[in-house]
């Protein structure tokens, strides 16, 4: 894989959610109630906690794809002004490729619709060249492998150059030793766009996370969890295996 390609010219910016409340129209309580997070610009916040304590709905939230199923009220912010909606990109733990649709086309998909289709073309080169699919621009979605349609999907968040990256377990399908090149791969091509990471595993938080937290208790609150001080990603040390015992600690003792 080449990692020599960094995030392109757009940067990422802070998001404030603030004091949110939320709750799903057919539910008798509320999700979410007074919530606050903020996800600083340029950075990785990994989000953890348990099945169904409302990760995926925050993240769909800020995507703006719960609209019709919420009643919701607080604030939503960003550093630069500029609204969340037409400025992020969503990465899911499915790949979504289009199975109509080669390799290249899959990435060009969000600007299938613009008018610099050569230029486009170029640009999903140059990101495929970048998770390693430089051969593999004619091939459909079903001659590739799992660990390919993931790095066919992150190089089509690329293409799409949004300041906030939204990623729902993107990895967690994955053999090991794909996740663990997808993640560095990862931190390498989005380095300074502002990234949620929702996720099951505490040590894929440590390695990619400059900031980790524990979404816990119903309404859902949000606790502030230690992460290394070096830079992701990073490799495992004592340091990590300490601090992820830590976090395993604490998801256990939400289960009680």
């Amino acid at each position: 894989m080449n990692n020599t390609l960094t995030a392109d010219k757009v940067v990422g910016m802070t998001v404030n959610v603030e004091q949110l409340t939320l709750q799903y129209n057919d539910a008798e309580h509320p999700l979410f109630k007074q919530l606050d997070v903020t996800l600083p610009a340029g950075k990785w916040t990994c989000l953890l906690g348990k099945s169904g304590c409302g990760k995926t709905t925050l993240l769909r939230h800020l995507a703006g794809l719960l609209e019709d199923n919420v009643t919701w009220h607080g604030r939503i912010t960003s550093s630069n002004a500029l609204p969340l909606d037409g400025n992020l990109a969503y990465m899911a733990q499915q790949d979504l490729l289009l199975p109509w649709l080669n390799v290249v086309d899959n990435v060009c998909l969000s600007t299938r619709f613009g008018s610099s289709k050569k230029a486009d073309k170029q640009k999903a080169a140059v990101l495929l060249e970048a998770v390693g699919l430089a051969d593999k621009s004619d091939a459909m979605p079903s001659q590739l492998s799992g660990g390919m349609r993931q790095r066919v999907a992150l190089a089509r968040t690329l293409m799409q150059d949004k300041p906030l990256v939204l990623m729902d377990e993107p990895f967690s399908a994955l053999d090991a030793v794909t996740r663990h090149k997808l993640q560095s791969l990862s931190a390498t091509l989005l380095a300074g766009k502002t990234v949620l990471l929702i996720t099951h595993d505490p040590q894929e938080a440590l390695r990619l996370g400059h900031y980790i937290y524990m979404m816990t208790g119903s309404p859902a609150s949000i606790k502030p969890l230690p992460a290394p001080s070096n830079t992701p990603p990073r490799q495992f040390d004592g340091e990590i295996a300490s601090l992820q015992q830590g976090i395993i600690n604490e998801l256990e003792s939400d289960y009680v």
